[in-house]
Formats: structure tokens, sequence, C-alpha cells
């Protein structure tokens, strides 16, 4: 796709893509020339599991220990790592991540609180966070439930830089 085509493909949007040269090649964005500001994001996702599997997680039954705590670390883990498997994010010292896990009727919802001061924001941090806890707690229980669903994941908000604060209208 060329750059032309890209930026009619976003119908409506207003900014070009910025990971693509004005000859439709991929590239990293160079953020040499901008200011470290402080950055915050947060992303939230669900995991749906079976009924069976939630009273399991929930008396401490699973064989392979404690689900939730080893999510909540594989998505701090994960967010550290983000530059080493999304191809072209910029690696970033992050100053805080936090992944909590909250019980829900059908399962559990994972948020990522994810800062830094820098360049560039860590929406993808955040996101990568919410991705890699979920699929740890699928890991976790896939010996009991491998019908585990997760979903939803999205950017809930982000603050900082240029373009200053975004909230998740729903």
């Amino acid at each position: 796709m060329t750059h032309t085509r890209a930026r009619k493909a976003s119908a409506g949007a207003s900014r070009v893509l910025s990971h693509v040269d004005p000859d439709g090649r991929v590239r990293m964005v160079d953020v040499t020339g901008k200011p470290g500001t402080a950055r915050e994001a947060v992303a939230r996702g669900v995991v749906h599991l079976a009924p069976a599997t939630i009273r399991l997680i929930r008396s401490g039954r699973i064989a392979k220990g404690d689900p939730l705590q080893t999510a909540r670390l594989a998505g701090i883990m994960a967010a550290k790592k983000t530059a080493e498997i999304i191809p072209l994010c910029h690696p970033l010292a992050l100053s805080h991540c936090d992944v909590a896990i909250t019980p829900r009727r059908q399962g559990y919802e994972i948020e990522a609180r994810v800062r830094t001061t820098g360049p560039t924001g860590v929406e993808m941090e955040a996101l990568t966070a919410v991705a890699a806890a979920g699929l740890t707690i699928y890991d976790m229980v896939k010996a009991v439930d491998r019908a585990v669903v997760i979903g939803d994941i999205r950017l809930i908000e982000k603050r900082g830089g240029r373009s200053g604060t975004w909230r998740r209208a729903t």
C-alpha cells in the first residue's frame, strides 16, 4: 500500500501514518528532537473462563500455581520487553508498571498502568502487558479449560506528549 493509499484507508483521519515513509516503506519514527515529558497509559482486557475454572483459581487449586500472580508478573515483564516483540516500538525505560487483575462474573479484568518520562508514549507497553497477562492466565489453566477467551484489549487513556490527554469515551 502506498503512502497515499494508507492515508485514504484511514477514512476521516487528519493525520498521516507516522510509521510509513513517503515511499510507503515502514520505518521507525525518529524521536531524537522530541522533548522528554511525563507519560502514562492505561489499557484493559478481559479473560472469560468456565465457571469451574474460576472456582479452581479462587480456591487456589490450579496445579501450576497461582495464575493471577504469575499473570501480573508476566504483564510487567512484557511491558518492559515491548520493543523486542513489536517491531517499530522504541525501547523505553519504564518508571512504573502495574498490572491489576480484578475478578468478574465470567472471569477476570486485567488493567495495566505504565509510566515513563521520555520522547514517546507508553500505549504499546500497556497493551502488551494486558495481552501477556491474559495469555499467561490461559497457559496456567489450559489443562482444565481450553475454551478460555482473551479479548476486548483496548487503550483506556493516555497522558503526556504533544497530544496531551486522551480517554476512551465508552
